[in-house]
């Protein structure tokens, strides 16, 4: 069963960069943002990520914390966020739980050749541990924007 709008994000406890952790309940009393992307120092994925640490001055007005959430290690996330400056937290989900329940497990196919990976995907999360929204087959492009303009609804 695939997670949507709506649905309560479930229970869960992942290293982030930086020797942290983050669980549903920590993230509990305020929104947040949560997304999900293929790799780590990619194009499109660090596109993403630096686009989210440039809003992050926005996001944090309106009490909202960014996560990025991907299925490398976070040895692997201490280098990007080093190499690209990052300021947003980035979760990593090795075994992949978190990011199957969120449906976002996909098979994908590339040069004709078929692979499971992740499909970039983005959530808002209200206060309480729900979905307010979810945005699903990600383009990078402009997309930050959309997501910040769907936080200052949910806050207004």
């Amino acid at each position: 069963m695939t997670l949507d709008t709506g649905d309560a994000l479930p229970s869960f406890d992942l290293p982030t960069d930086g020797g942290g952790r983050i669980s549903r309940s920590s993230m509990l009393g305020n929104p947040w943002v949560l997304y999900l992307y293929p790799k780590d120092d990619t194009s499109g994925c660090t596109k993403e990520a630096i686009a989210f640490t440039d809003a992050k001055p926005e996001f944090d007005a309106l009490g909202v914390a960014v996560v990025g959430l991907s299925k490398d290690d976070v040895k692997a996330h201490d280098k990007f966020v080093a190499k690209h400056e990052l300021g947003i937290r980035l979760a990593s989900d090795e075994e992949g739980k978190l990011v199957e329940a969120l449906g976002a497990w996909v098979e994908k196919s590339m040069y004709g050749k078929t692979y499971m990976g992740i499909d970039r995907s983005t959530f808002l999360i209200d206060a309480d541990g729900n979905i307010a929204r979810a945005w699903r087959k990600v383009k990078v492009d402009g997309h930050v924007e959309e997501v910040l303009a769907a936080a200052r609804q949910l806050t207004a």
